[in-house]
């Protein structure tokens, strides 16, 4: 069995980073540089081809063995995939793909030119080149997608003994195996057997006997967030698919299910602050500038008509200057706690926490906590403001609004999501720029507004 290349802990990670740095800085050092990325891990080589300049990455990329290619082609974010991919000829593409297990071209197909996927379907040999149209027939975001076909089978009739033989007689058990699939003559699953019952008990005794008749299974079209909660909820560290007729065409590991979970934390994180797709930080400048700009220019809106608002209370600021001063409080804490609101909104919808029957009691209880924060909040600025400025009524009118505004920022935090989930949109997607265009708007039109009607 080959040895694996060395994984790095972070610490030796970064370390080796700065090495590469080093032997780029001195130029005239390939060979060098090869020595220091052959022993890595795909993975490591992936976030150090990440942390370069477009220049230098490709530098590094073009000392990478073609052999290699390809495993460290499917660590890499998409940004930087395609970058990379962008500048290989179609031969290169169709070697790269071709290292890989038919799943994994799976995985990396989408990036690619229709051509080379045509090409290496054609270049692989007939099992594979099935296994392949499966695998591809299956729609992003579900249990198809991400399954491998790498598992081991066994019929229920045999004996552990036999099992056991079978097992030692491989060159490695597939990664992540944690059990196997008992199936029948026509490939039906009939349960699991986990390893830790098989080393545990007795040799004689038949697989039936022992096996785990009704074990977590999935459907190909499963969505894929169903599976991740199963996998995070029992503990999961593989599980079989089976088709509609139940047979077992492939099974479901916790890697797999990890890169899914963390590629849709990703994808959140920049819906939220309005990005479209996930971003090379080293990308060329148009690039980004047509991935930000559609929402900077929603938040330019927003902006002007927050100042809009603060315009229209233009004498009542001239007359009570402590307005100015103090009106960024309450918007700003408003923001704060409208973000808080939409991000435990939005984490809940996709976790398929939210029935539509309980709208209404999520309403209440996140008004029911802006009003007691209210309160408590709005009543000791309310006090700080008395003691800067010796107003009571300032003080009053500070409390009050401070109120209001967290009423509706927990409103609109509870609102931009729902309404979005009903349209059929991603509730995160600009979930942060649109409550804080809410609250600011809000937060300046309240304050003003309460000041304009009792002290002036």
């Amino acid at each position: 069995m080959s040895e694996l290349p060395t994984r790095l802990e972070v610490e030796d990670l970064q370390q080796n980073l700065r090495a590469v740095q080093d032997r780029l800085a001195r130029k005239h050092e390939p060979a060098a540089l090869r020595a220091e990325l052959d022993p890595l891990h795909p993975a490591d080589v992936a976030y150090i081809l990440e942390a370069l300049p477009l220049e230098e990455r490709l530098l590094v990329w073009n000392l990478v063995k073609t052999e290699r290619e390809g495993e460290i082609l499917l660590e890499l974010s998409e940004a930087v995939r395609e970058s990379l991919i962008a500048t290989m000829d179609s031969k290169e593409l169709v070697a790269a793909a071709e290292t890989l297990e038919a799943d994994e071209i799976a995985d990396l197909a989408p990036d690619l030119p229709e051509e080379v996927v045509q090409d290496v379907i054609r270049a692989l040999p007939q099992e594979e080149r099935v296994l392949l149209r499966a695998a591809l027939s299956y729609a992003e975001g579900t249990v198809g997608a991400l399954m491998d076909f790498d598992q081991i089978t066994v019929r229920e009739d045999v004996t552990l003994e036999a099992a056991t033989r079978y097992l030692r007689a491989l060159d490695e058990l597939p990664a992540h195996t944690d059990q196997l699939f008992v199936v029948d003559r026509e490939q039906r699953l009939k349960g699991t057997l986990p390893l830790a019952r098989l080393i545990v008990s007795d040799l004689d005794r038949e697989v039936g006997q022992v096996m785990v008749p009704e074990s977590m299974k999935f459907h190909p079209e499963d969505p894929a967030e169903d599976a991740a909660q199963a996998f995070e909820r029992y503990d999961l560290v593989s599980a079989p698919v089976a088709d509609e007729f139940g047979r077992l065409i492939g099974r479901l590991t916790v890697n797999a299910v990890m890169d899914h979970i963390r590629e849709k934390s990703a994808e959140t994180q920049l819906a939220e602050a309005g990005l479209s797709k996930e971003e090379d930080v080293f990308a060329p400048v148009w690039n980004s500038f047509k991935n930000r700009w559609a929402w900077l220019a929603v938040n330019l809106v927003t902006a002007f008509i927050a100042s809009r608002v603060i315009g229209a209370f233009e004498g009542s600021i001239e007359r009570l200057v402590a307005l100015a001063a103090l009106m960024p409080i309450v918007a700003g804490i408003g923001g704060n706690s409208g973000n808080q609101t939409i991000t435990m909104i939005v984490r809940a919808l996709a976790l398929g926490q939210i029935q539509s029957s309980y709208w209404t009691k999520l309403v209440a209880k996140e008004l029911g906590l802006a009003t007691l924060n209210g309160v408590l909040w709005g009543g000791l600025l309310g006090v700080v403001t008395y003691i800067l400025y010796g107003s009571v009524a300032l003080g009053g009118v500070m409390a009050l609004a401070m109120l209001l505004t967290l009423l509706l920022a927990s409103g609109m935090g509870v609102a931009i999501p729902y309404l979005r989930a009903r349209l059929g949109q991603d509730p995160a997607v600009g979930s942060s720029v649109l409550i804080t265009a809410c609250t600011d708007s809000g937060g300046f039109f309240i304050f003003l507004g309460l000041a304009t009607l009792f002290l002036l």
